[in-house]
């Protein structure tokens, strides 16, 4: 059996924020109906002053 996988970035804001918790299970549910399945969740908190190369500053 073979496996794709689909990697979705979802943001409210380019900065900080949260989602809320209606508007993902709406795009879950998008998802789900086109056959996909949830893997993970994975969040990625960023504190301080990014700068160039995406690294702390």
């Amino acid at each position: 059996m073979t496996y794709t996988y689909k990697v979705v970035e979802v943001r409210e804001k380019m900065i900080g924020g949260k989602m809320s918790g209606g508007k993902l299970e709406n795009l879950l549910n998008q998802y789900a109906q086109q056959g996909w399945r949830l893997k993970a969740i994975t969040s990625s908190d960023v504190k301080g002053r990014i700068g160039p190369g995406s690294v702390e500053g």
